[in-house]
């Protein structure tokens, strides 16, 4: 990964650490790497949006653990140093600058560590579509609705899943979410 982290300049690395941070301070509900990875590529950047993740797993799994064992930047620092010596200056540096100015507001409570590993909702979109014909069938006219939800997994990522319903599936969907609303205006 130091290879990969080597890649990244300085303001965009930063950029990330900082998004890992909120993230795990909860006032965001997952890094986008997707959107940092386009905006590293178009700057002229060559890296993988998997690379770019997993990078994002390394960062969060450091800062969140050195919340856990309340380290200083100085032990944070020194420990990077002793076990990571590839790792590049530029990125101990961010790291250090980071974790000194933001990394003691981690919150660490009971109830953060035992959460239950599920995603958290980030926004949906949706289209209405109608497949007009195929190579098979030359007049379709069938209408669909594509969902995409955007998830913020445990580990911060934000993913998309897309999936596409018939009007009837759409109109079952729509009859469960008013229901969830009914239930939820009891509460």
């Amino acid at each position: 990964a130091a290879d990969k982290i080597n890649l990244i300049p300085q303001d965009f690395f930063a950029e990330l650490c900082e998004q890992i941070i909120q993230h795990l301070n909860h006032k965001i509900p997952g890094v986008n790497t997707a959107e940092l990875c386009q905006r590293i590529q178009t700057s002229g950047i060559e890296i993988d949006i998997g690379d770019l993740a997993k990078i994002a797993n390394i960062i969060s799994f450091l800062f969140s653990t050195a919340a856990r064992n309340n380290l200083s930047t100085e032990v944070l620092v020194a420990t990077l140093g002793n076990a990571v010596s590839a790792l590049p200056k530029h990125a101990v540096q961010v790291i250090r600058h980071v974790w000194n100015e933001q990394g003691k507001s981690i919150s660490v409570s009971e109830d953060a560590r035992n959460m239950a590993t599920v995603g958290q909702f980030v926004d949906i979109e949706w289209k209405l579509g109608v497949a007009m014909s195929s190579d098979t069938c030359r007049s379709l006219k069938y209408p669909y609705v594509t969902v995409t939800l955007k998830v913020a997994e445990p580990s911060g990522q934000i993913t998309g899943r897309s999936f596409e319903m018939t009007i009837p599936q759409f109109k079952n969907f729509f009859k469960q979410f008013k229901e969830m609303a009914a239930v939820l205006e009891t509460v």
